[in-house]
């Protein structure tokens, strides 16, 4: 989805988001990777349009909390519009969806 590699690891669905202190209702698209060049877990996706969340994001809140419903959770930060009335989200560290574990070397 966004265009970082193949060993993209994505979640498309329900799920919600906590901006403002409002929760909302909303569709999501993110997909993220382990990043070397930073250590870590970076994440990225797309919220659907929502009241609450424009309400938030107009007043300059851009921190947001994304929950799907498989019990995962996680802090990222709206960055911008796009076309359909939604946001762009970014995150690092563990994203709001499953990936798969990959057992050390021996």
């Amino acid at each position: 989805m966004s265009g970082m590699g193949d060993d993209e690891e994505e979640y498309h669905g329900p799920a919600t988001v906590v901006a403002g202190g409002a929760e909302a209702a909303v569709e999501v698209h993110v997909s993220g990777h382990f990043d070397p060049l930073v250590g870590g877990y970076r994440w990225v996706g797309r919220i659907s349009a929502d009241p609450a969340v424009d309400a938030a994001y107009a007043a300059g809140d851009t921190a947001a909390v994304v929950r799907t419903p498989d019990g995962y959770a996680a802090e990222g930060k709206l960055t911008e519009t796009n076309v359909w009335g939604g946001y762009r989200i970014v995150g690092t560290g563990t994203p709001p969806f499953a990936v798969p574990q990959v057992a050390p070397d021996d």
